[in-house]
């Protein structure tokens, strides 16, 4: 009869094994390896089907404006960094929490942390360079305009591919660390839909923030990825259609047995004026977060780094206590 104590101990000594005698770069390694069969094998390559199928989605239904007029730059601009956020979010909410038990024996074996969370750091940019690989491809299919030069490197495409990347790896290695500090995946999906809506929220894009709440946009992810969206988009450039569209909506209207709207459209129309009076139009709607200039571009970039930054040391700071857990 073979003593389950033994199974312990030996399982514990192919644990130092593993770790203890090995240094951050060979362990790193190994957890990278570990991860992509993980891809490879427990159908974590899911979540790009699911990246195509939302970017699919949202350009269909709000893409034709994008990059034409600000209205539809700003809702465009915002449902990319809506798919980025929410990819981002889903990609590592619960890669740490759902193996804390494993972690914790292997860090008392010898795992360095600062291994462990470099091996996720490198295949979630992997992950997350994929999925804006499809939704830049998906805005191809889609036909959306996009323009012709680039503010920083000349190509718009890139600087676009660049941004988008920035916001969803900024949001994945927020997501990755608030899965190192939770305990369970349930608390990770309880948690995960108020970071979204805080980002949404906060994002200065849709919803006006006046006072002191106007600082609190610059702690997010969504504010610095639309307002770099919107820059290389050359925003502040473009015609504003609300004005033309609200006057035309109402063009059949009667005064006194005449229609004067009606009048002043078609005198407007026949002048060739339309372009212009949507262009004056976007003169008064311009917004200094969205000048399109390459430093107000890298400016963004610099802030969606630093998050990146500060939140893979967080997860380390986190992580280095999972000894003294007690959850």
């Amino acid at each position: 009869m073979i003593d389950s104590s033994d199974g312990k101990e030996t399982k514990q000594i192919n644990l130092q094994k593993r770790f203890h005698y090995r240094g951050r770069f060979e362990q790193t390694l190994i957890y990278l390896g570990k991860l992509f069969r993980m891809f490879i094998y427990q159908n974590d390559w899911k979540a790009l089907p699911m990246a195509a199928l939302i970017a699919g989605l949202v350009t269909f239904v709000v893409g034709q404006n994008l990059y034409v007029t600000q209205e539809g730059t700003l809702t465009g601009c915002f449902a990319l960094v809506c798919i980025c956020v929410w990819n981002g979010f889903f990609n590592s909410i619960q890669v740490v929490c759902r193996e804390r038990g494993v972690i914790k024996r292997e860090h008392r074996a010898g795992l360095h942390i600062t291994s462990y969370i470099a091996a996720h750091m490198i295949y979630q940019a992997c992950l997350c360079a994929a999925q804006v690989l499809i939704t830049i491809v998906i805005c191809r299919i889609a036909n959306i305009t996009f323009p012709a030069r680039g503010l920083v490197t000349n190509s718009f495409i890139l600087d676009l591919a660049i941004t988008l990347f920035l916001i969803t790896y900024a949001a994945d290695i927020l997501s990755l660390m608030v899965s190192c500090m939770v305990n369970n995946t349930t608390t990770a999906m309880t948690v995960m839909p108020f970071l979204l809506i805080f980002q949404l929220l906060f994002s200065g894009g849709f919803f006006e923030l006046k006072g002191p709440v106007t600082r609190v946009s610059d702690f997010t992810v969504s504010k610095w990825g639309l307002n770099s969206l919107c820059a290389i988009g050359n925003y502040n450039k473009l015609g504003m259609v609300t004005l033309w569209n609200t006057v035309f909506k109402f063009r059949n209207i009667e005064v006194e047995g005449e229609k004067p709207l009606l009048q002043a459209i078609k005198d407007l129309e026949q002048r060739n004026m339309v372009d212009e009076i949507v262009l004056r139009s976007g003169e008064y709607n311009q917004s200094a977060d969205y000048v399109s200039t390459a430093a107000n571009v890298t400016n963004c970039w610099f802030h969606l780094i630093l998050f990146i930054v500060i939140f893979a040391v967080l997860a380390v700071l986190f992580l280095e206590f999972i000894d003294k857990d007690k959850r």
